[in-house]
């Protein structure tokens, strides 16, 4: 007991240092902090869905494309 009575001050010290720097947070900060990362995430990218939606598009127009240019290539 006198140990940690000796220590105390320090132990508060290094305690108050984390609370001021905010090394440990709270369930509901990081749920908050995860949400944003969330929202961000929404809008900078796709979902895989809707990728896999464009490609399938992308895929098609160039096989109309194709086609086209092989008319025209006949034609001649």
């Amino acid at each position: 007991m006198e140990k940690i009575i000796e220590y105390s001050p320090i132990i508060i010290v290094v305690l108050m240092f984390f609370v001021q720097q905010r090394i440990f947070v709270t369930p509901e900060q990081l749920e908050k902090k995860h949400r944003e990362i969330i929202e961000e995430i929404e809008e900078k990218f796709v979902t895989i869905h809707s990728f896999v939606d464009l490609k399938d598009q992308f895929s098609e127009v160039k096989d109309k494309i194709d086609k086209m240019y092989d008319l025209l290539i006949d034609l001649k």
